[in-house]
């Protein structure tokens, strides 16, 4: 009877499991992961936690409990040998595996002389967000490095619960990359209408006090003050386990279509990656794709399992791309994928409103949309964008 395994008790790894188990699955599953708590719900974490709408146990996904799985947390993966096929774990102990799955998420890029402690925080896990939580019910003043989604919606609930809030991005236009510079200048726009100290081409050079955080200095002298600071400068793939094995590594856990992970560009039998760790090739975008979001985690790790249990007779994953970000009480959803030099076209209602739909082109065809508080609009993109529909699509 095979022995399935999931690295990673994440969201991606619990929907494999559950995959594995629908899709007929009854031997052993045992589920490995480095958090001490079984998977949870990672969005509220930046919004609802911090605003005390919604307690940390509250974002545990109860389906979890419910799988017949052998469960191993508080426990890292350290080694993987696909000649063995077994997975070396922290205490020195052996994990023998038929068919593995690698959901070992992200983990967050440090900042130089911004190592976690006292005053300064990286939002990654429930524990993280407990601190921060924490620590801002005593602060009057919060300073954010990095103005990607993570920080923008720490940004937003620290404001909402009265801290002053001074974010700081290095880049001229915050998110041009994910949602491109027009829409970029819109979401800063509308922090700062909201009272947010937005600033952007400022580069933080250190921090200021003995011992606890007072401040931090910009590169030009300033000093900013603030009782707590969060560093969100991005994430990076969690694959520091696999670098002596003989996985294919480049800014991920490379696959092919069907998220069979690669092993000198052939796929190894039995093993195959989803999530954040996953980078694949899609076959609607022009370059590798690894995306970093919960609504990929939940139909990744479905896909994962159906390749695991019909290998080539899979389908290719081929998603389009959704997300969303809470700010403000707004709701931004986005669709698609976006590159520089892509058209953008205001489709429907004003950005003066703060309910808008915007359409981005490439080559004539339909490939991104946003919305603010257009959710149905949205949603109806992403299935143009699928059908590849030219651009720009018709008002609704």
């Amino acid at each position: 009877m095979p022995r399935a395994v999931v690295v990673g008790a994440s969201l991606a790894g619990l929907r494999a499991a559950e995959g594995l188990r629908r899709g007929g699955h009854d031997g052993p599953l045992t589920i490995v992961g480095a958090e001490r708590h079984r998977p949870y719900d990672r969005p509220p974490l930046s919004k609802q936690v911090l605003t005390g709408k919604v307690e940390p146990e509250a974002t545990a996904l109860h389906e979890a409990g419910e799988l017949e799985a052998e469960w191993v947390l508080g426990t890292e993966a350290t080694n993987l040998d696909t000649d063995k096929r077994v997975i070396l774990l922290a205490g020195g102990e052996e994990l023998p595996y038929d068919q593995l799955v690698i959901a070992t998420g992200a983990r967050p890029r440090m900042l130089r002389g911004f190592e976690p402690g006292p005053g300064v925080h990286y939002l990654r896990t429930i524990d993280d967000a407990i601190r921060l939580r924490d620590e801002l019910s005593e602060a009057s003043s919060l300073a954010v490095i990095g103005a990607g989604f993570i920080g923008l919606e720490v940004a937003a609930s620290a404001s909402q619960r009265g801290l002053d809030v001074t974010v700081l991005e290095a880049l001229p236009i915050p998110l041009d990359r994910a949602i491109g510079e027009t829409m970029g200048s819109q979401l800063a726009d509308l922090h700062r209408r909201r009272g947010i100290d937005l600033r952007t081409d400022v580069i933080v050079e250190g921090r200021v006090g003995n011992g606890r955080i007072e401040g931090l200095r910009l590169s030009g002298g300033e000093i900013v003050p603030a009782d707590a600071v969060v560093v969100g400068i991005g994430v990076a793939p969690e694959t520091s386990w696999l670098e002596d094995s003989n996985v294919d590594l480049n800014d991920g856990v490379l696959c092919d279509e069907r998220l069979r992970v690669l092993s000198g560009g052939r796929p190894l039998p039995g093993v195959v990656a989803a999530g954040d760790v996953a980078r694949w090739p899609h076959p609607g975008w022009s370059r590798l794709a690894r995306v970093e979001h919960w609504t990929n985690a939940v139909e990744q790790g479905e896909a994962a399992a159906r390749t695991l249990l019909e290998g080539g007779a899979a389908p290719a994953f081929a998603p389009v791309p959704y997300f969303w970000s809470d700010q403000f009480g707004l709701k931004i959803q986005f669709v698609g994928e976006t590159v520089p030099g892509d058209e953008v076209a205001l489709i429907e209602g004003s950005f003066e409103e703060e309910r808008f739909l915007v359409a981005y082109g490439r080559a004539g065809r339909l490939v991104a949309a946003l919305g603010i508080r257009r959710p149905a609009r949205v949603m109806a993109m992403q299935r143009l964008i699928g059908e590849r529909a030219p651009f720009p699509p018709e008002p609704g």
